[in-house]
This record gives structure tokens, C-alpha cells and sequence, in this order.
């Protein structure tokens, strides 16, 4: 097997290095480093996802149905969606599908809704108050998880409001005199005040 090296980027092999293969077999894919040749039998993870088949498609669409009526089918395709099983991972879709189930009083999507608002979900920050309204309706049914979560969200909702009134305290008196009609005596060069 011998191989000439013309580039750092551009590889030539001897028709021995690879199997010979058709051009019907074959696609050419370009990019910034060149192009080259690759089976079109191979695929990457998102063609496959994209070409699943038709069977999962079809029972991804009952669960959907289901999922209209029955709030532990909803909460089973907010699993779904927010692991990629079976379909895209899509964290909005699993988002809203937990809290069908959750308002529709499924005990796991109640708790799994409050955990995500305590801790945060990707792209969404915590929100302790919402932690709380759906941790305290979980709580309140007798479970256990819920209950030690519930005191963990009212302790951060307790940690926000403190925070809130230190950076508000002093908004009236700072506000009152920035406009006092003082005249400013520096002016600002670069990287600093110079008075």
C-alpha cells in the first residue's frame, strides 16, 4: 500500500489503498479542506434521525394522540422529546408537553416541572417562583422528592428577594441625585476619568 502526499491537505492514494468503487456508489463532499469522495452509504447522525423509520414515525404519532387526552402520555413525550428518543431533541416541545401533563395533574411531570424551574433548563435560567407552584402542588400529593425540593426552592426564592431589595435599596436616593444640577468637573480620555 503506497501513498503520495502532495499537501498537508491533499492526499493521493494508489488504486490499491482503496476498494474501487463506482461512480453511482460514490458522492463527492466539499468543504474548506478540499473535496473528496465517500460512500453514499454512509450517514451522519442527523440523516439518520431524519430517515427513522416509518414504524417509529408512527407510533411517535399515536403517543402524540394520546397524548391529547391522557396527561402520563404527555408527560412520556416531554421524556421523549427532551432525551432525542425517537425523535429530535427539542427542549421547547418537551418543555410545553410537561407542562400540559403537569396542569393536567401528573404527579412526575408536576415534580420534573419544578425541578427544571429550580435548577434550570438549558437555555432558560431558574425561576424559584415557579419552582415553588409546582413543587408545593407535588408536595401537597405526599411525595417525598417533592417535599425536599419544595424547601430548596422557597431557600432560593428567599436568596432572590434578599437580592432584589440589596440592589433596590439605594435606587430612590441614588436616582434623586444624578440630575442635581451639579456640572460634571472631568471629562472621560481613553480609559479613565481625568478631573
Amino acid at each position: 500500500m503506497k501513498c503520495l502526499v502532495l499537501s498537508p491537505c491533499l492526499l493521493l492514494c494508489v488504486a490499491a489503498c482503496t476498494p474501487a468503487l463506482s461512480v453511482s456508489d460514490t458522492v463527492v463532499i466539499c468543504d474548506e479542506r478540499g473535496c473528496a469522495r465517500s460512500a453514499t452509504k454512509e450517514q451522519s447522525r442527523d440523516a439518520q434521525i431524519e430517515r427513522a423509520p416509518a414504524a417509529e414515525d408512527a407510533r411517535i404519532g399515536a403517543l402524540s394522540k394520546r397524548a391529547m387526552s391522557e396527561p402520563k402520555a404527555a408527560y412520556d413525550l416531554g421524556l421523549r422529546y427532551l432525551r432525542g428518543d425517537g425523535v429530535r431533541q427539542d427542549s421547547y416541545q418537551a418543555l410545553a408537553w410537561m407542562r400540559d401533563a403537569a396542569t393536567r395533574g401528573d404527579l412526575h411531570a408536576q415534580k420534573a416541572l419544578g425541578s427544571f424551574y429550580l435548577f434550570g433548563f438549558e437555555e432558560m435560567g431558574a425561576d424559584p417562583r415557579e419552582a415553588e407552584k409546582w413543587l408545593s402542588i407535588a408536595a401537597s400529593r405526599g411525595d417525598d422528592e417533592a417535599q425536599t425540593l419544595l424547601q430548596q426552592a422557597r431557600a432560593a426564592k428567599e436568596l432572590d428577594q434578599n437580592d432584589y431589595r440589596a440592589r433596590t435599596a439605594w435606587r430612590d436616593v441614588n436616582y434623586r441625585n444624578w440630575y442635581s444640577g451639579y456640572p460634571y468637573l472631568g471629562t472621560w480620555r481613553q480609559n479613565a476619568w481625568y478631573y
